[in-house]
């Protein structure tokens, strides 16, 4: 059996009378990249928020990495934080700060360490991303959309995560920008063992890197499984999504490219 690193029972996210999630349940197995998708609306990036502490639940629970999310006091919820990643959509890094710096900032949480470690461990981050060791001394204005991505990665991969969260990693990106992207985490998640949690509306990336795929629909999963399980979900949106044809042009796609 694979080990459940994150456990969601009961989740209900509202906000004042717009209820997001609803008695919504998800397992996430270590070692594994789970695909969440789901129509406008569904609460793609709540759920990934909320998963990673970074917002309170109206109700349920969140365990992960055997720490309850939302119970945990503050020293528990700062170990735990050491041993996640999170990656933005857009990178969401601070402008005013260049990439080497973005990436040193959850390295100033280690205590003791000497700046001139802390800017090696980050250009080498750099480097695992994708990036030019170059690269870290630009800012992000200085960037295009895809090195942008590629520097929020990296600054996810700080601290040398079990579990990263990707919240719409090739959204933007051209075709090969894209496809380059998707073969960045499938090599790192194999290479270092992550646990991967991304928010994606992209079927290319769903095919190419995904080993499962949970659907948000009706204020719930409705549904977790192979690529080829949903393709048997009789429900309209399931249906629409995985069968129709840009469906079948990436799954087209990713035959030719595993042939």
């Amino acid at each position: 059996m694979a080990e459940t690193v994150i456990e969601v029972r009961g989740l209900r996210n509202q906000f004042g009378s717009n209820v997001v999630h609803e008695d919504l349940d998800l397992d996430v197995y270590r070692g594994e990249i789970l695909g969440v998708v789901g129509g406008s609306g569904t609460g793609k990036s709540v759920l990934l928020r909320t998963i990673a502490g970074l917002q309170t639940p109206a109700a349920g629970t969140v365990r992960m990495l055997g720490t309850s999310v939302s119970e945990a006091d503050e020293g528990a919820q700062t170990t735990l934080s050491r041993r996640i990643g999170v990656m933005f959509q857009d990178g969401a890094l601070f402008s005013s700060l260049t990439v080497c710096e973005n990436v040193e900032v959850p390295l100033r949480a280690i205590p003791d360490l000497a700046p001139d470690v802390r800017e090696a461990l980050a250009r080498l981050k750099i480097s695992m991303a994708g990036l030019s060791w170059s690269a870290g001394d630009k800012f992000p204005s200085q960037l295009s959309g895809g090195m942008r991505k590629r520097a929020g990665l990296a600054r996810a991969l700080a601290l040398d995560p079990e579990v990263v969260f990707l919240d719409e990693p090739t959204a933007g990106l051209d075709p090969i920008g894209a496809a380059a992207f998707d073969e960045l985490i499938r090599k790192l998640s194999k290479t270092l063992g992550l646990t991967v949690f991304l928010v994606t509306h992209d079927l290319d990336t769903l095919y190419a890197v995904c080993d499962r795929v949970a659907v948000l629909a009706e204020r719930r999963v409705l549904v977790s499984g192979t690529m080829e399980d949903m393709l048997t979900v009789d429900h309209p949106w399931v249906r629409e999504y995985f069968q129709g044809p840009r469906a079948r042009a990436a799954q087209s796609s990713a035959g030719s490219q595993q042939g």
